[in-house]
């Protein structure tokens, strides 16, 4: 029992040493309250629209409206990261993402939203996220040293599901069941705000790299900086290309076709699809502290596409089930698979990239995460409109799965785990087969 206790201490002192840092507790602080208001507005927002009207395609096109912006954004994003102050730029996009969903509950509460208003505000809230997602990514290794980075993103392995996808949704299920979406939009805008706020005490300020041109052949240049780094690094490119094609088949139907078929398949409301979203939230989080416990794999790229690999073709599950705790059993293990890889992924981003490349390098990640989506979406309500919801997202799930896996053996995906990229991450103790 005592060494139970001993290794449980153990456990919790390496996840949670980062925390001892102001700086990066203070971002810890910011996000964990913005992502609970984004656990609210997922929901809110897939009850809205097809409470608006009720086919898959009126959710594709909001899908779109969000993620065309961020893709428009993102390399814009990346770069200025590197160049200027990053808790700056995180601060403006909160403020900007804030007031766009502000209106949308506003216009909710007076029962006179339509689809255009919901895709017009959506679309400021994408040029946002273009400049929050590479800043917040590139800001961490700023406040933290290189060793306290695996426990750093398993940290946030734990805090972003149980905030996303245990209890805000499972809080917004009831909440939206009983007043509506408004409320739920008006508690996301809120939580921006209290995420800039958090950002303001930041006091770190790394130095800004020299020069302060804005001018489109400043920024081209420092683009093609990136893409030549990124070009020249096989772990990189295709892992990108792979997620990239991987994205472009399964993220359109899963996120528009899922909550289809859990109302109309399985005849069930809000409150299932917050507790399918709240126990894919439960899968993410075991495996966050399963990792931050037991270290990261030793062969970390294999095991980060075959946890890959393994969420997506599951994900043609949703297309044959026929009881809520299927959705549930599937969600689960889908996102302890996810959650594997994105850890694996973000840790060797921020220790192998060069400090002054890795906002650029993270804008090109979250450009492939978000840079076909939008084609994904505007898909999905034709293809399933011919083929069917269920043909549509099993078909998804099994290709996507094809193609995520297809990079994995081209030559150079797997010397990080060779030890052969400079600076690369030595076998620890604490890594696993």
């Amino acid at each position: 029992m005592g060494k139970r206790r001993g290794a449980l201490s153990v456990i919790r002192a390496r996840i949670l040493q980062p925390l001892r840092r102001r700086d990066f507790s203070l971002l810890v602080a910011g996000s964990v309250v913005s992502l609970l208001g984004d656990g609210f507005f997922f929901l809110a927002l897939t009850w809205q629209v097809y409470s608006i009207s009720n086919v898959p395609t009126a959710m594709a096109f909001v899908g779109a409206a969000w993620t065309l912006p961020s893709v428009l954004f993102l390399l814009l994003g990346g770069a200025l990261s590197d160049r200027f102050d990053r808790r700056r730029l995180m601060i403006s996009a909160d403020l900007l993402r804030a007031g766009a969903i502000g209106a949308m509950a506003a216009l909710s509460a007076a029962g006179v939203i339509e689809l255009w208003h919901i895709a017009g505000l959506i679309a400021l809230v994408g040029v946002g996220n273009a400049f929050f997602n590479p800043a917040s990514t590139a800001i961490v290794p700023d406040l933290l040293p290189d060793d306290e980075l695996p426990s750093a993103n398993a940290l946030a392995g734990m805090y972003r599901p149980l905030a996303t996808r245990l209890i805000g949704p499972a809080i917004a299920g009831f909440v939206v069941a009983a007043l509506g979406p408004a409320p739920a939009f008006a508690i996301d805008a809120a939580s921006f705000v209290a995420s800039a706020v958090a950002s303001a005490a930041i006091r770190s300020r790394p130095r800004p790299r020299p020069g302060t041109s804005l001018g489109v052949r400043q920024m081209a240049s420092e683009v093609t900086e990136g893409l030549r780094f990124a070009r020249a690094t096989p772990w990189i490119w295709a892992t990108l290309l792979s997620v990239m094609l991987s994205l472009l088949v399964f993220v359109g139907p899963m996120q528009v076709l899922m909550p289809f078929l859990v109302k109309n398949r399985l005849a069930l409301g809000p409150e299932a699809l917050g507790a399918i979203f709240a126990v894919g939230g439960v899968g993410s989080i075991g495996m966050a502290v399963l990792v931050g416990s037991l270290g990261l794999p030793r062969r970390r790229v294999t095991a980060m596409y075959a946890a890959w690999v393994t969420g997506v073709a599951l994900t043609a599950v949703f297309g044959i089930m026929t009881a809520l705790w299927q959705a549930l059993l599937v969600s689960l293990v889908i996102h302890a698979a996810f959650e594997l890889g994105q850890i694996v992924w973000t840790t060797m981003l921020q220790q192998l990239v060069p400090r002054d490349l890795l906002g650029r390098i993270s804008s090109f990640d979250w450009l492939v995460s978000s840079g076909l989506v939008p084609l994904s979406f505007a898909l999905t309500g034709p293809v399933s409109g011919v083929l069917g919801p269920e043909t549509t997202i099993i078909a998804a799930g099994l290709l996507g799965a094809v193609l995520m896996g297809a990079m994995l053996f081209y030559p150079g995906v797997r010397d990080p785990e060779r030890g052969r990229v400079a600076g690369s991450i030595p076998a620890t103790a604490g890594s696993v087969e």
